[in-house]
Protein backbone atom coordinates (compact mmCIF):
# COMPACT_ATOMS: atom_id res chain seq x y z
CA UNK A 1 0.00 0.00 0.00
CA UNK A 2 2.00 3.36 -1.35
CA UNK A 3 1.56 5.95 1.24
CA UNK A 4 2.27 9.76 -0.75
CA UNK A 5 4.06 12.21 0.86
CA UNK A 6 0.50 13.77 0.56
CA UNK A 7 -0.81 11.13 2.81
CA UNK A 8 1.92 12.16 5.38
CA UNK A 9 1.26 13.64 8.38
CA UNK A 10 4.00 14.95 11.64
CA UNK A 11 2.82 12.91 15.17
CA UNK A 12 2.46 16.56 17.09
CA UNK A 13 -0.40 16.95 15.52
CA UNK A 14 -2.19 13.42 16.77
CA UNK A 15 -5.47 14.88 18.23
CA UNK A 16 -7.46 17.88 17.76
CA UNK A 17 -9.72 18.07 20.00
CA UNK A 18 -12.75 18.73 17.31
CA UNK A 19 -14.56 17.31 15.29
CA UNK A 20 -11.93 17.41 12.66
CA UNK A 21 -7.91 17.32 12.59
CA UNK A 22 -5.19 17.79 9.98
CA UNK A 23 -4.09 14.44 9.30
CA UNK A 24 -2.62 13.31 5.89
CA UNK A 25 -4.46 14.06 2.66
CA UNK A 26 -5.53 10.86 0.01
CA UNK A 27 -6.23 8.66 2.43
CA UNK A 28 -5.46 5.06 1.72
CA UNK A 29 -8.39 2.62 1.86
CA UNK A 30 -8.44 -0.94 1.80
CA UNK A 31 -9.84 -3.30 -0.16
CA UNK A 32 -12.16 -5.96 0.67
CA UNK A 33 -15.08 -3.85 3.02
CA UNK A 34 -17.59 -6.12 3.05
CA UNK A 35 -15.15 -9.09 4.14
CA UNK A 36 -13.42 -6.89 6.83
CA UNK A 37 -17.54 -5.80 8.20
CA UNK A 38 -18.00 -9.58 8.87
CA UNK A 39 -14.40 -10.67 9.70
CA UNK A 40 -13.67 -8.99 13.15
CA UNK A 41 -10.59 -11.29 13.03
CA UNK A 42 -9.47 -9.93 9.56
CA UNK A 43 -9.35 -6.58 10.71
CA UNK A 44 -7.04 -7.60 13.80
CA UNK A 45 -4.52 -9.16 10.89
CA UNK A 46 -5.02 -6.26 8.19
CA UNK A 47 -3.57 -3.82 11.29
CA UNK A 48 -1.07 -6.55 12.04
CA UNK A 49 0.02 -6.76 8.79
CA UNK A 50 0.07 -2.68 8.12
CA UNK A 51 2.39 -2.70 11.06
CA UNK A 52 4.47 -5.04 10.21
CA UNK A 53 5.39 -3.52 6.82
CA UNK A 54 5.99 0.11 7.49
CA UNK A 55 6.35 0.68 11.56
CA UNK A 56 9.24 2.73 11.99
CA UNK A 57 11.13 0.60 14.50
CA UNK A 58 12.08 -2.78 13.20
CA UNK A 59 12.28 -4.21 16.80
CA UNK A 60 8.62 -3.44 17.38
CA UNK A 61 9.89 -1.89 21.08
CA UNK A 62 11.54 -5.09 21.55
CA UNK A 63 8.58 -7.26 21.24
CA UNK A 64 8.04 -10.34 19.25
CA UNK A 65 5.68 -9.09 16.86
CA UNK A 66 5.03 -12.63 14.93
CA UNK A 67 4.39 -14.59 17.99
CA UNK A 68 1.62 -11.35 19.00
CA UNK A 69 0.27 -12.39 15.37
CA UNK A 70 -0.61 -15.67 16.69
CA UNK A 71 -1.32 -14.34 20.05
CA UNK A 72 -4.20 -12.47 18.36
CA UNK A 73 -5.57 -14.39 16.02
CA UNK A 74 -6.37 -17.41 18.10
CA UNK A 75 -8.84 -15.47 20.22
CA UNK A 76 -12.47 -15.36 19.33
CA UNK A 77 -13.59 -12.18 18.37
CA UNK A 78 -18.01 -11.92 18.67
CA UNK A 79 -18.69 -8.39 17.48
CA UNK A 80 -16.43 -5.82 16.06
CA UNK A 81 -16.07 -3.68 19.13
CA UNK A 82 -14.16 -6.77 20.51
CA UNK A 83 -11.55 -6.60 17.83
CA UNK A 84 -11.40 -2.95 18.13
CA UNK A 85 -10.37 -3.23 21.81
CA UNK A 86 -7.68 -6.14 20.97
CA UNK A 87 -6.12 -4.29 18.18
CA UNK A 88 -5.82 -1.34 21.10
CA UNK A 89 -4.29 -3.55 23.29
CA UNK A 90 -1.75 -5.14 20.45
CA UNK A 91 -0.93 -1.33 19.55
CA UNK A 92 0.00 -0.89 23.03
CA UNK A 93 2.69 -3.49 23.01
CA UNK A 94 4.68 -0.67 20.89
CA UNK A 95 4.74 1.84 23.70
CA UNK A 96 4.49 4.63 20.90
CA UNK A 97 1.03 7.33 21.52
CA UNK A 98 1.34 7.64 18.22
CA UNK A 99 0.36 4.71 16.37
CA UNK A 100 -3.07 4.54 17.24
CA UNK A 101 -6.43 2.51 16.03
CA UNK A 102 -9.41 4.91 15.67
CA UNK A 103 -13.24 3.22 14.96
CA UNK A 104 -14.74 4.80 12.04
CA UNK A 105 -16.31 7.83 14.12
CA UNK A 106 -12.97 8.65 15.69
CA UNK A 107 -11.56 8.13 12.04
CA UNK A 108 -14.44 10.35 10.76
CA UNK A 109 -13.47 13.14 13.09
CA UNK A 110 -9.88 12.73 12.01
CA UNK A 111 -10.83 13.22 8.15
CA UNK A 112 -9.30 16.73 6.86
CA UNK A 113 -12.42 19.00 6.43
CA UNK A 114 -11.57 21.20 3.14
CA UNK A 115 -13.91 24.27 4.28
CA UNK A 116 -11.25 24.71 7.19
CA UNK A 117 -13.69 24.67 9.83
CA UNK A 118 -13.32 22.53 12.91
CA UNK A 119 -15.72 21.76 15.54
CA UNK A 120 -14.35 21.30 19.26
CA UNK A 121 -12.34 23.65 22.11
CA UNK A 122 -9.13 23.56 19.73
CA UNK A 123 -6.57 21.84 21.60
CA UNK A 124 -4.19 20.13 19.80
CA UNK A 125 -3.05 17.53 22.49
CA UNK A 126 -0.47 14.75 22.85
CA UNK A 127 0.41 11.78 25.10
CA UNK A 128 3.67 12.87 26.54
CA UNK A 129 6.31 10.33 25.71
CA UNK A 130 7.83 9.78 29.09
CA UNK A 131 5.06 10.45 31.45
CA UNK A 132 2.23 9.44 29.12
CA UNK A 133 0.44 12.42 30.28
CA UNK A 134 -1.91 13.73 28.23
CA UNK A 135 -0.18 17.18 27.63
CA UNK A 136 -1.45 20.57 25.44
CA UNK A 137 0.70 21.05 22.25
CA UNK A 138 -0.73 24.45 21.45
CA UNK A 139 -4.34 25.95 21.33
CA UNK A 140 -5.79 26.40 17.87
CA UNK A 141 -5.79 30.52 17.72
CA UNK A 142 -9.61 31.69 17.91
CA UNK A 143 -10.64 28.77 19.67
CA UNK A 144 -12.10 28.89 22.50
CA UNK A 145 -8.95 27.15 24.47
CA UNK A 146 -6.27 30.06 22.92
CA UNK A 147 -9.42 32.92 24.27
CA UNK A 148 -9.53 31.19 27.54
CA UNK A 149 -5.30 31.34 28.16
CA UNK A 150 -4.40 27.40 27.90
CA UNK A 151 -1.20 26.89 27.11
CA UNK A 152 1.59 24.76 25.22
CA UNK A 153 2.76 22.40 28.27
CA UNK A 154 -0.47 22.56 30.53
CA UNK A 155 -1.21 18.84 31.55
CA UNK A 156 -4.97 17.89 31.61
CA UNK A 157 -5.33 16.03 34.47
CA UNK A 158 -8.99 15.86 34.77
CA UNK A 159 -11.69 16.01 32.16
CA UNK A 160 -15.39 16.98 33.94
CA UNK A 161 -14.41 15.66 36.78
CA UNK A 162 -13.08 12.66 35.70
CA UNK A 163 -9.30 11.58 36.02
CA UNK A 164 -6.94 11.85 33.14
CA UNK A 165 -4.47 9.80 34.50
CA UNK A 166 -3.76 6.54 32.30
CA UNK A 167 -6.26 7.67 29.79
CA UNK A 168 -6.26 7.07 26.26
CA UNK A 169 -5.53 10.08 23.91
CA UNK A 170 -8.60 8.96 21.78
CA UNK A 171 -10.76 8.89 24.86
CA UNK A 172 -9.94 11.98 26.10
CA UNK A 173 -10.73 13.61 23.09
CA UNK A 174 -13.87 12.04 22.69
CA UNK A 175 -15.06 13.34 26.35
CA UNK A 176 -13.62 16.53 25.15
CA UNK A 177 -15.09 16.79 22.29
CA UNK A 178 -19.21 17.51 21.92
CA UNK A 179 -21.75 19.89 20.11
CA UNK A 180 -21.42 23.55 19.81
CA UNK A 181 -22.95 25.69 22.59
CA UNK A 182 -22.41 22.87 25.23
CA UNK A 183 -19.42 23.02 27.76
CA UNK A 184 -16.49 21.15 29.05
CA UNK A 185 -14.59 21.41 32.31
CA UNK A 186 -10.87 20.63 32.22
CA UNK A 187 -8.81 20.93 35.35
CA UNK A 188 -4.91 21.85 34.44
CA UNK A 189 -1.83 21.51 35.70
CA UNK A 190 0.66 24.03 34.97
CA UNK A 191 3.95 23.73 37.01
CA UNK A 192 3.14 23.27 41.01
CA UNK A 193 -0.58 25.23 40.02
CA UNK A 194 -3.74 23.97 39.39
CA UNK A 195 -6.52 25.66 37.58
CA UNK A 196 -10.17 24.96 36.14
CA UNK A 197 -11.20 26.76 32.79
CA UNK A 198 -15.00 26.02 31.41
CA UNK A 199 -14.88 26.07 28.44
CA UNK A 200 -18.03 26.19 25.56
CA UNK A 201 -17.51 24.05 22.20
CA UNK A 202 -17.77 26.25 19.17
CA UNK A 203 -17.43 26.16 15.37
CA UNK A 204 -13.35 27.34 14.86
CA UNK A 205 -12.85 28.93 11.53
CA UNK A 206 -9.01 28.41 10.44
CA UNK A 207 -7.32 30.77 7.92
CA UNK A 208 -3.68 29.65 8.50
CA UNK A 209 -2.09 32.65 7.57
CA UNK A 210 -2.28 36.22 8.65
CA UNK A 211 0.29 38.82 7.26
CA UNK A 212 0.44 42.84 7.32
CA UNK A 213 2.64 45.53 6.72
CA UNK A 214 4.58 47.17 8.80
CA UNK A 215 6.14 50.73 8.61
CA UNK A 216 8.79 51.71 10.69
CA UNK A 217 11.55 54.45 10.04
CA UNK A 218 12.92 51.74 6.83
CA UNK A 219 12.11 52.53 3.70
CA UNK A 220 9.67 49.71 2.54
CA UNK A 221 8.61 48.50 5.90
CA UNK A 222 8.60 45.00 6.98
CA UNK A 223 5.85 42.20 6.21
CA UNK A 224 4.60 40.22 9.50
CA UNK A 225 3.13 36.71 8.94
CA UNK A 226 1.67 34.50 10.98
CA UNK A 227 1.20 30.97 9.98
CA UNK A 228 -1.03 29.44 12.85
CA UNK A 229 -1.10 25.42 11.21
CA UNK A 230 0.45 23.51 7.91
CA UNK A 231 -3.06 22.90 6.87
CA UNK A 232 -3.22 21.88 2.96
CA UNK A 233 -4.51 26.01 1.92
CA UNK A 234 -1.75 27.38 4.19
CA UNK A 235 1.02 27.27 1.10
CA UNK A 236 -1.71 29.50 -1.30
CA UNK A 237 -2.21 31.07 1.78
CA UNK A 238 1.28 31.87 2.16
CA UNK A 239 2.49 32.74 -1.34
CA UNK A 240 -0.41 34.96 -1.81
CA UNK A 241 0.64 37.01 1.60
CA UNK A 242 4.55 37.19 0.20
CA UNK A 243 3.54 38.08 -2.95
CA UNK A 244 1.33 41.08 -1.69
CA UNK A 245 4.01 41.98 0.29
CA UNK A 246 6.71 42.14 -1.89
CA UNK A 247 4.52 43.84 -3.87
CA UNK A 248 4.78 46.68 -1.49
CA UNK A 249 8.50 46.28 -1.48
CA UNK A 250 8.99 45.64 2.07
CA UNK A 251 12.41 45.55 3.17
CA UNK A 252 12.11 42.31 5.00
CA UNK A 253 10.26 39.65 7.29
CA UNK A 254 9.24 38.57 10.62
CA UNK A 255 7.62 34.95 9.97
CA UNK A 256 5.63 34.15 13.53
CA UNK A 257 5.33 30.35 14.01
CA UNK A 258 4.77 30.63 17.74
CA UNK A 259 2.33 28.01 19.67
CA UNK A 260 2.08 26.91 15.30
CA UNK A 261 1.58 23.05 16.32
CA UNK A 262 2.31 21.35 12.83
CA UNK A 263 0.24 19.51 10.48
CA UNK A 264 1.18 18.32 6.82
CA UNK A 265 4.62 16.99 5.63
CA UNK A 266 4.06 18.26 2.19
CA UNK A 267 2.80 21.85 3.08
CA UNK A 268 6.00 22.61 4.92
CA UNK A 269 7.94 21.67 2.33
CA UNK A 270 6.14 23.30 -0.42
CA UNK A 271 6.46 26.67 2.54
CA UNK A 272 10.40 25.80 3.04
CA UNK A 273 10.65 26.57 -0.72
CA UNK A 274 9.16 30.02 -1.02
CA UNK A 275 11.90 30.95 1.56
CA UNK A 276 14.87 28.90 0.33
CA UNK A 277 16.48 29.13 -3.36
CA UNK A 278 18.44 26.27 -2.83
CA UNK A 279 19.79 23.80 -0.18
CA UNK A 280 18.26 20.91 1.90
CA UNK A 281 14.53 20.92 3.57
CA UNK A 282 14.39 17.68 5.25
CA UNK A 283 15.09 14.15 4.99
CA UNK A 284 12.97 11.68 6.39
CA UNK A 285 14.43 7.93 7.86
CA UNK A 286 12.42 5.16 7.87
CA UNK A 287 13.33 1.52 9.88
CA UNK A 288 15.24 0.41 7.16
CA UNK A 289 17.38 3.71 7.42
CA UNK A 290 16.51 4.80 3.74
CA UNK A 291 16.22 8.59 3.47
CA UNK A 292 13.50 10.25 1.35
CA UNK A 293 15.84 14.37 0.69
CA UNK A 294 13.64 17.19 -0.13
CA UNK A 295 15.62 19.98 -1.29
CA UNK A 296 14.77 23.63 -2.76
CA UNK A 297 14.00 23.73 -6.26
CA UNK A 298 15.33 27.24 -7.11
CA UNK A 299 11.82 28.39 -7.18
CA UNK A 300 11.94 31.71 -3.85
CA UNK A 301 9.97 34.48 -3.60
CA UNK A 302 11.53 36.41 -2.00
CA UNK A 303 15.83 36.06 -0.62
CA UNK A 304 14.98 39.58 1.37
CA UNK A 305 16.10 39.14 5.39
CA UNK A 306 13.80 36.82 7.34
CA UNK A 307 13.82 36.77 11.39
CA UNK A 308 11.58 33.36 12.45
CA UNK A 309 9.94 33.70 15.72
CA UNK A 310 9.39 29.95 17.77
CA UNK A 311 8.42 28.54 21.21
CA UNK A 312 7.46 25.48 23.15
CA UNK A 313 4.34 25.35 21.12
CA UNK A 314 5.93 25.53 17.67
CA UNK A 315 6.18 21.66 16.76
CA UNK A 316 6.46 19.24 14.15
CA UNK A 317 5.80 20.71 10.83
CA UNK A 318 7.21 23.87 12.19
CA UNK A 319 10.31 22.66 13.24
CA UNK A 320 11.06 21.08 9.95
CA UNK A 321 10.72 24.90 8.36
CA UNK A 322 12.78 26.55 11.27
CA UNK A 323 14.90 24.00 11.32
CA UNK A 324 15.50 24.22 7.57
CA UNK A 325 15.28 28.16 7.67
CA UNK A 326 18.44 27.85 10.48
CA UNK A 327 20.68 25.16 9.04
CA UNK A 328 20.75 27.05 5.94
CA UNK A 329 21.57 30.01 7.12
CA UNK A 330 18.30 31.77 5.73
CA UNK A 331 16.77 33.17 8.78
CA UNK A 332 17.43 34.00 12.48
CA UNK A 333 15.33 32.13 15.08
CA UNK A 334 14.19 33.91 17.98
CA UNK A 335 12.33 32.99 21.07
CA UNK A 336 12.70 29.82 23.46
CA UNK A 337 13.27 25.95 22.37
CA UNK A 338 10.48 24.38 19.92
CA UNK A 339 8.14 21.34 21.20
CA UNK A 340 10.18 18.43 19.86
CA UNK A 341 8.81 16.63 18.09
CA UNK A 342 10.25 14.80 14.61
CA UNK A 343 7.81 11.67 13.84
CA UNK A 344 6.32 11.05 10.64
CA UNK A 345 3.11 9.46 10.73
CA UNK A 346 1.26 7.58 7.89
CA UNK A 347 -2.85 7.83 8.59
CA UNK A 348 -4.92 4.70 6.73
CA UNK A 349 -8.65 3.54 6.20
CA UNK A 350 -9.48 0.58 7.24
CA UNK A 351 -11.84 -2.10 5.33
CA UNK A 352 -14.48 -1.29 7.86
CA UNK A 353 -14.31 2.50 7.82
CA UNK A 354 -12.14 2.79 11.05
CA UNK A 355 -8.45 3.87 11.04
CA UNK A 356 -5.10 3.56 11.37
CA UNK A 357 -2.32 5.99 12.39
CA UNK A 358 1.30 4.50 12.29
CA UNK A 359 4.35 5.89 12.38
CA UNK A 360 6.42 5.31 9.54
CA UNK A 361 9.69 7.43 9.91
CA UNK A 362 11.52 10.32 11.85
CA UNK A 363 13.08 13.29 9.90
CA UNK A 364 16.50 15.02 10.10
CA UNK A 365 17.13 18.37 9.61
CA UNK A 366 19.62 19.84 6.60
CA UNK A 367 22.44 18.98 9.00
CA UNK A 368 21.11 15.84 10.46
CA UNK A 369 19.86 16.85 13.72
CA UNK A 370 17.20 14.81 14.91
CA UNK A 371 15.04 17.01 17.08
CA UNK A 372 12.71 14.68 18.47
CA UNK A 373 12.28 15.21 22.45
CA UNK A 374 14.96 17.64 21.94
CA UNK A 375 13.34 20.71 20.11
CA UNK A 376 15.61 23.25 17.68
CA UNK A 377 17.13 26.23 20.40
CA UNK A 378 16.37 29.45 18.69
CA UNK A 379 19.85 31.75 17.99
CA UNK A 380 18.41 34.18 20.10
CA UNK A 381 16.56 32.92 23.30
CA UNK A 382 14.29 35.47 24.36
CA UNK A 383 11.92 33.87 27.44
CA UNK A 384 7.86 34.91 28.43
CA UNK A 385 6.65 34.69 31.74
CA UNK A 386 3.32 32.47 32.44
CA UNK A 387 1.88 36.24 33.16
CA UNK A 388 3.31 37.66 29.51
CA UNK A 389 2.03 34.71 27.53
CA UNK A 390 -1.35 34.92 28.77
CA UNK A 391 -1.70 38.34 28.49
CA UNK A 392 -0.67 37.63 24.41
CA UNK A 393 -3.23 35.24 24.39
CA UNK A 394 -6.49 37.60 26.17
CA UNK A 395 -5.39 40.51 23.89
CA UNK A 396 -4.29 39.16 20.58
CA UNK A 397 -4.07 42.55 18.70
CA UNK A 398 -0.76 42.97 21.45
CA UNK A 399 0.84 40.01 19.10
CA UNK A 400 3.21 40.98 16.77
CA UNK A 401 3.80 44.71 18.56
CA UNK A 402 6.39 46.39 20.25
CA UNK A 403 4.06 44.99 23.38
CA UNK A 404 5.12 41.62 22.42
CA UNK A 405 8.50 41.21 23.38
CA UNK A 406 9.67 38.60 21.45
CA UNK A 407 8.53 40.38 18.15
CA UNK A 408 10.09 43.75 19.49
CA UNK A 409 13.37 41.69 19.69
CA UNK A 410 12.84 40.00 16.16
CA UNK A 411 12.05 43.28 14.52
CA UNK A 412 15.53 44.69 16.51
CA UNK A 413 17.45 41.63 14.72
CA UNK A 414 15.75 42.04 11.33
CA UNK A 415 16.86 46.08 11.59
CA UNK A 416 19.65 45.05 11.94
CA UNK A 417 20.48 42.56 8.75
CA UNK A 418 18.52 45.35 6.80
CA UNK A 419 20.66 47.81 7.37
CA UNK A 420 23.82 45.62 7.02
CA UNK A 421 22.59 44.50 3.68
CA UNK A 422 22.13 48.38 2.56
CA UNK A 423 25.42 49.50 0.72
CA UNK A 424 27.24 52.52 2.48
CA UNK A 425 27.67 55.94 0.96
CA UNK A 426 31.31 56.26 -0.46
CA UNK A 427 33.02 58.41 1.63
CA UNK A 428 33.86 62.18 0.51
Amino acid sequence: MAVTKRGLVLASTAIAVSAVTITGAGIHLSQGQAFFQESPKGLVDEVWQIIDRTYVDGTFNKVDWKATRTEYLNKPYASKEEAYKAVREMLKKLGDPYTRFMDPQEFKNMQIDTSGELTGVGIQLTADEKTKKLTVIAPIEDSPAFAAGILSKDIIIQIDGQSAEGMELNKAVSLIRGTPGTSVKLTIQRGDKQMEYQLKRAKIEIHPVRSSYRKDEMQGGVGYIRLVQFSANAPAEMKNAIQKLEKQNVSGYILDLRSNPGGLLFTSIEIARMWLKDGAIVSTVDRQGEQDRERANNRSLTDKPLVVLVDGGSASASEILSGALQDNKRATLVGTKTFGKGLVQSVRGLGDGSGLAVTIAKYLTPNGRDINKHGIDPDVEIKLSDDQRQALSKDRDKIGTPADLQYAKALEILTQRIKAQQPTAPKS
